[in-house]
Parts: structure tokens; sequence; C-alpha cells
């Protein structure tokens, strides 16, 4: 990336590449990491550079698949030499399967991400109601679906980001009352609100404590391991848990909101799209891709089938095609002799035919070229 795409520093780099290994983080990794790549608190980042591996997730194949078939446009990169893709052909809408957040002047953006499945269908559904509205398409897509699970209160907050492109969406925890061992009650919390840390609830609640302003809790516990989260929050006798399960909520990160603002660049242009709008784009994005791809494809099917059918034609004139380039002086020579009557081969053809080995004059050889020439016709039509 530093070498060829974009001159910034290595750690910010490293950075980007491990949030795309992180499962907490991306609601489908593009990256598939091996070695510890960091956790939700402040403290837990991935391990340095040098302990961490990672290579492209399956699913990251699908945002590359057709680059090489000239499918997108590619620009010169920082010091022009080399190129880079000005999007990427993505066979999936990333940019809403994934969310995304971005900071820029005048334009910042916070995209949910939401479920593959539901996303592909509103897409589908898209395709054969090319004048769906967005409550059409929440038919399929039920709402942003984050990675580190947690509930979202209520539906308005989901309709206005679906209708309008902007919305608050309120996230809470999943919280239990249970009961402990010695009878002690006790509050445990098995997933969080995104991008929220369990260390960052343990010490507001810590602080919330020493300050006097949360009653009833008598120890905060943490015995999250193996990427499952589990917080266990002791209550003191007298409490009653579900006041203090609720003044939890209300003064600590267990319930936060995701202010959804769904600004995505339309032709180079910032605009604040609803789901429709954004799934539109997508497609019209995915038959430009598909289109090129079709044209790159023919066109590499007809270069070919046009080789094939002089490679056909030589065989059938074998003896006089021998005879006149073994007259030739040179290979130009034999080259326009070949181009000149009665061959008329064309230049392509006539220079493919002075590259062709013994081995191809045979039999087999012509056997093996009408097969291929009946497989390209097939292609191109």
């Amino acid at each position: 990336v530093m070498g060829t795409y974009h001159p910034h520093g290595d750690s910010s780099i490293y950075e980007a590449l491990a949030r795309m290994a992180q499962d907490f983080s991306m609601r489908y990794p593009l990256i598939d990491g091996h070695g510890n790549f960091g956790g939700t608190g402040p403290d837990e980042g991935p391990a340095a550079m040098r302990y961490t591996e990672c290579r492209l997730a399956p699913l990251a194949l699908e945002l590359m698949a057709g680059i090489d078939q000239e499918t997108v446009d590619f620009d010169p990169n920082y010091d022009a030499t080399a190129e880079e893709p000005t999007v990427l052909p993505s066979r999936f809408p990333n940019m809403m399967v994934n969310g995304s957040q971005g900071i820029a002047v005048g334009m910042a953006t916070n995209i949910p991400p939401h479920n593959l499945g539901e996303v592909i269908d509103a897409t589908t559904h898209l395709l054969e109601h090319p004048d769906a509205t967005p409550d059409d398409l929440m038919a399929f897509v039920k709402g942003p679906d984050f990675p580190s699970g947690a509930l979202i209160l209520g539906r308005q907050g989901i309709l206005d980001a679906f209708r309008t492109g902007k919305g608050s969406i309120k996230l809470r925890a999943v919280a239990e009352i249970e009961e402990g061992r010695s009878g002690e009650t006790r509050i445990v919390v098995s997933e969080m609100p995104y991008q929220t840390s369990i260390a960052s609830v343990s010490k507001r609640i810590e602080e919330l404590v020493r300050a006097g302003e949360l009653d009833g809790i008598a120890e905060v516990q943490d015995d999250s391991s193996g990427g499952k989260t589990r917080l266990i929050i002791r209550l003191k006798r007298d409490a009653n848990a579900n006041v203090v399960l609720n003044n939890l909520y209300k003064q600590t990160p267990l319930q936060t909101s995701f202010a959804v603002n769904t600004v995505a660049l339309v032709d180079g242009v910032p605009r604040t799209l609803d789901l429709a709008q954004m799934l539109t784009y997508y497609v019209a994005h995915q038959v430009d891709v598909v289109t090129r791809r079709s044209e790159f494809l023919l066109k590499k099917y007809q270069d070919r089938a046009h080789i094939v059918e002089g490679l056909l034609k030589a065989i059938d004139m074998l003896d006089a095609v021998i005879a006149a380039i073994r007259a030739s002086d040179d290979r130009p020579e034999a080259r326009a002799t070949l181009m000149a009557e009665p061959f008329s081969f064309t230049e392509v053809q006539a220079t493919h035919i002075l590259d062709m080995t013994l081995g191809r004059l045979t039999r087999l050889g012509r056997t093996e070229l009408e097969s291929e020439l009946a497989e390209l016709r097939e292609k191109i039509t």
C-alpha cells in the first residue's frame, strides 16, 4: 500500500488492515488474519505487525472479481508509477453490508453494517421491480445487523435511516438477571452494543459507584474469553435488580445510539441516500461491470477465433504455405507472401502461422483446432 497506492505511514495502514480482520468491527471481515488482532477495549490493540499474518478472506475476492477483465477504470497512483482502480467491481454491496465511517470536510458519513443475505434479497427484488420504494425493500432488510449483537430499541430510528438516509438507532446490551450460587443476585451481560468495550463499561460503573451516583452494586467482574462476552455485575443484598439495570442503561454505555448518516459519493458528488437509492446505484454499477466484462470476453474470444480460423485455413493448403515460407528470404518477406494472393491471411493470422510449431500440423492438431473453434463460436454467441 505504502509503495504503490497511498503515501500514508505504516501504522495507519496496519490499523486499517487489522480492523478488516476483526469480526467485532466488520460484519463480514475482508481479511483472514493469523495472530492476535486485538479486542474491543482501548488497551486491546492488535499485536505488533511482525507477529501477524494475513491474506484476503474469500468474500474479499468477490470484491475484486473481474478486476483484470477491464470491468472498472484505472487512474495513475500518487506518483504515476502504477495504476489503481477508481472503484472495485464488488460482486456484493460492501458499503451497505460492512458499513462505513468517514470524516471529510463537510461530509461525515456513518453507515451501519447490514445482513448480507437480506441485502442481496433486496437487490434481487430491486432488479425485478426497479421502482421499488425504501418501504418495499424493508420487507427484506429488517434493519442494521451489528457484528457484536445487542438489541435495537424501537423501529423509528431504522425507518428514518432507510427512508431519509439519516436516523438515530438506539442499541442496548443483552443482560439477564440471575441468581448466583450463594444466593446473591447478579446481572450478566452477554452482548454489547456496537463499538462498546467491556473495559469502558466497567470503568464507567466504577466511577459512578465511587461518586455515589449508582447504588446497589457490590462488584464488577469480566469473565469474557474466546470471543464470548460475559460481564458479571454482582448486586448488594438489598438492591432491586431491575432498578439497577435500568440505571445502568441510562448512565453507562450499556445503552448507546448509532447516528446513521448515509452519505456516499455518486459520480464524485457527496449525496445522502435512502435504502432504495443506495441499492439502485449499486445495481447500475453491476450492470456496467457485467457489460464491460462481457465486452472484454467477447473481444478475447473473437481474436482467438480469428487466429484459429487462419490456422485451419493454413492446414487446408499446407504444402503451398510451406513452399511459400521456404522460398522467402526472411520472416517479413514470408509474412508479406502469406498476406498476398492466393493465401490472403490477415497480418495477425500470418504472424501466428509463422510462430506455429510443426506438431500442430498433424491430423490431431486439426481436430483440436476444429473443436476449439466450435467452442469459441458458442461462447461468442
